[in-house]
């Protein structure tokens, strides 16, 4: 029989009232403020307090602090990811982050989202949708990655810019909502300005 994230995780609704969403959701926000509350100095409980939180998170990355999400469990991280201050993940549903990618502070990636219909937001109905990002990736300060969107390896997300489409590999993306500007080319010599 499937479970409650079996279904969630296959686009189906969230059930506020489900039992185990509900033990994952406090799970989730014990382990978190126990993480926020862990000085940077004490890496080793920071790295297993990461471990037990997310779905997958090697011990090469760094989460910087404070940070917060919603469950953890659905958060999937690749090696050596760095997480500056602030970022915000609302994991309803998975969230799939490649090797060797950069957030930076502020940035915030929802899974989550509502029906157009008001009548089931007063239910407080809401679904999620994955995103995923592909390896060495950089997405900018204040980004917002929104539900359903893919972010292609070694793309760049500017400062600032709302991401509501996939983003082809190897691209720069700005603005709101964010779009292509620019493809990358490997060994071009480094831009003196700032993105992120």
């Amino acid at each position: 029989m499937a479970s409650d994230w079996d279904n969630i995780l296959a686009g189906g609704l969230l059930d506020s009232d489900s039992e185990e969403v509900a033990k994952d959701r406090i799970r989730g926000q014990a382990l978190l403020a126990r993480l926020n509350a862990t000085p940077a100095s004490e890496e080793r409980e920071r790295k297993a307090l990461c471990r037990e939180l997310f779905g997958h998170c090697p011990d090469s990355c760094w989460i910087s602090t404070p940070f917060t999400c919603e469950f953890g469990r659905n958060i999937h991280l690749g090696e050596q990811c760095f997480f500056n201050f602030n970022v915000t993940i609302l994991d309803v549903c998975e969230v799939h982050i490649g090797h060797h990618v950069l957030l930076a502070p502020n940035v915030q990636i929802y899974t989550a989202t509502h029906s157009m219909d008001y009548r089931d937001r007063r239910r407080w109905e809401a679904f999620g949708q994955p995103v995923r990002i592909g390896d060495d990736c950089w997405i900018g300060g204040g980004a917002i990655l929104c539900p359903g969107v893919t972010i292609g390896p070694r793309s760049i997300i500017g400062a600032g810019a709302v991401v509501t489409k996939d983003i082809p590999a190897d691209s720069v993306a700005v603005g709101n909502p964010a779009r292509v500007v620019r493809t990358l080319q490997h060994g071009e010599p480094r831009d003196e300005r700032s993105l992120g």
